[in-house]
Parts: C-alpha cells; structure tokens; sequence
C-alpha cells in the first residue's frame, strides 16, 4: 500500500481553524497584496480548482485567488499530526516505510492474503485516520511500491485503488509518462518530442533508442513503464542528514527568487535539524539548470550549528559562482549534514 495525506499542510490547517471550511487555503509564503517572494507549499483542492498549484510562485497565486486564506508553513504543528498518524500506519503494517512528512508505504502481505483482504484493510486505515484525526487519505494498492504510488495518486482526493498483478500494464498504459517517479517537466518534454505521451508509448518504444537519449535512465524508464518494481520496503533510516529541496514551476534566471528560496529552505532545515535534536557542521547546496546539469558545492563550517543564520550564509555563497551563467535554474536544494547531538550546557555556580 502506498498511503497519502490528502493536501496534508491545508486539511491540517482547515481541521484546526473551522471557520476556514470551504474557502481556498494555500499554505506558504506571504502574497503580500500580490507582490510577495517565495512559492506556495501547498494548497486545498478549493484553490486547486482555481488553478493553483504547489510550487507555483505566490504572486501568481494571488492574481488567482486574491480571497484565499493564505497561512505561513507551520512545520511544528504538521509534525505533531504527522506522527500521530505514522503511529496509526505502523499499527497496520508488516513493514513500513514513512516518505516524508505525508506518505508511507505499508508492506501487508503477511497481514492479508488477498488483495480483495487488503482492500479492506485499506478501509479500516481510512476510517481510523478520519476518526482520530479528522483527516483523509487516499490509498493505492498494488503488487509493488512504483504502482500502490501511482494507484493512491489516481482518485484523489479520499480515494482507494486497487491493481491486481494481472490489470497493472492496462492501468498504466493510458495514463501521461510523467506519473512515473523521476520524470519532471522537461523529461516529459523530451519524451513528447520522440512521441512517448502515455506510459504505454514508453512501454512499446524501442529500449535502445531510450538508453542513447536517457542514459540509464532511459533503461530504468522503460522497466518501470512495465509495472516492474524490485525495491523493498525500508524499515528504518539511519539519520546522516537533513535537506529540503525545491523544483520551480518554471525554469527561472530570476536571481532574486532563487536567493530567496534558498533561504527559505534554510529556514527549514535548520528548524528540523534543531528538532531532532542536532547541531549540524556541513552545509551543502545542490543546482540543477534547465538541461538538468546538477552541481553540488559544499562548506564545513569551524563550529557546530543549529542556526538559521549559519545555514542560510554559506549556503548563498555556495550558490553565487552558479548564478553567473546564462541557464535558467530548474531545481535547488540544501542540505545540513556532520551531525552532533546536541548536549544541552549547565551552568555550575558555587
């Protein structure tokens, strides 16, 4: 089962502020009257249905919905929730994999024995998420991790879709290429210009041809485009890092909104790291232009940190030599890694 919290930060948001049921909310930076930095986090399905999206520049947002109720990211308060319902998915699970703050996978095959027995199941963890947390959720199922994703993605929101091993490739051969993990925008692009629109164009086109276009890549695409899936479920994570990373709407030269997602970021990684419980000593930010050439630069610091501050200005430095050239920017992302426990300081007195 691939699990997913319906538009997780808004339906948070909206559970705890009632007053807000029913109007757009978007969740992210401030619009100020319209001419605000920074980019949505995400949004409610009442402004989605006003076109707004997740990463869509907030500006942007605003000239659409101008009503809408706009909230600053509340990391605190969405982990708080998020937890509680992990602990309710653990419950469930024969192993379990949390991805990120929204999702997990649930590995049920010891659990159930049939996916009709799964479907059901999948039921009881809907109706437990909705009782004690006032939430939703949608649910796919399928014979492996690439299609319980794709499936819990199909009927959102509230939704439950179930893939028998022998209706996977007619489930995935109408749908648009980009529902496979690891093609964006451009990858889609590209694949539209050969004539690969639909996964089950991906599936019927020529593997060597993908292979010379893609690299790896293009041998990868095309065994996912199959419905095959090997990876296992990962139950645990040893801790080596933190990092938020950020995909702009549109491939962007605009310095002053890179900058300022940059810092963004840094914001959030250093509050996630301080609540953990670490201070961090290596800063490291990652670029990736719009021909998808990645650079990765990094900076370990002479003392241990859990400040903003000592993220965010080392980072920017990093980040200058990657602004003088001519590519527009598709991707950035930083990262906080050295990690220390941080061992709290008594003051002795005498």
């Amino acid at each position: 089962m691939h699990v997913d919290l319906d538009a997780f930060f808004a339906a948070v948001e909206e559970k705890n502020h009632p007053e807000y049921k029913g109007k757009p909310i978007i969740v992210g930076a401030d619009p100020k009257q319209g001419s605000g930095r920074g980019v949505v986090s995400t949004c409610n399905y009442a402004a989605r249905k006003l076109g707004i999206r997740s990463a869509m520049p907030i500006s942007r947002a605003w000239k659409l919905c101008p009503q809408g109720v706009y909230l600053p990211v509340n990391y605190e308060l969405y982990e708080q929730v998020s937890s509680r319902i992990m602990r309710i998915l653990r419950a469930y699970a024969d192993k379990f994999e949390q991805l990120g703050i929204d999702e997990a996978f649930l590995d049920v095959s010891q659990t159930t024995s049939s996916f009709e027995e799964a479907e059901e199941l999948a039921r009881k963890i809907k109706s437990a998420i909705r009782d004690e947390e006032g939430l939703i959720c949608s649910v796919g199922i399928g014979p492996n991790k690439l299609v319980a994703k794709i499936a819990s993605d199909h009927r959102k929101p509230d939704g439950l879709t179930v893939i028998r091993e022998d209706s996977v490739k007619q489930f995935l051969r109408p749908l648009s290429v980009e529902k496979i993990g690891g093609i964006g925008k451009k990858t889609k692009e590209r694949l539209n210009s050969m004539g690969i629109r639909t996964i089950g164009d991906l599936a019927s086109y020529d593997v060597t041809r993908l292979r010379k276009a893609f690299g790896s890549w293009g041998e990868e695409f095309h065994r996912m485009s199959q419905g095959i899936d090997e990876s296992e479920i990962v139950e645990e994570w040893v801790t080596k890092s933190y990092s938020r990373e950020h995909t702009f709407q549109e491939d962007t030269s605009d310095k002053g909104l890179i900058q300022s997602t940059i810092s963004d970021l840094c914001t959030d990684v250093a509050a996630e790291v301080a609540r953990n419980g670490f201070f961090f000593r290596t800063v490291t930010i990652k670029i990736r232009y719009e021909d998808f050439e990645t650079h990765t630069h990094s900076r370990t610091l002479s003392f241990a940190s859990a400040n903003p501050e000592a993220l965010k200005a080392p980072a920017i430095k990093l980040l200058e030599p990657f602004l003088l050239t001519d590519k527009k920017v598709r991707l950035v992302e930083v990262r906080a890694s050295s990690l220390s426990e941080r061992i709290e300081q008594r003051t002795l007195e005498s």
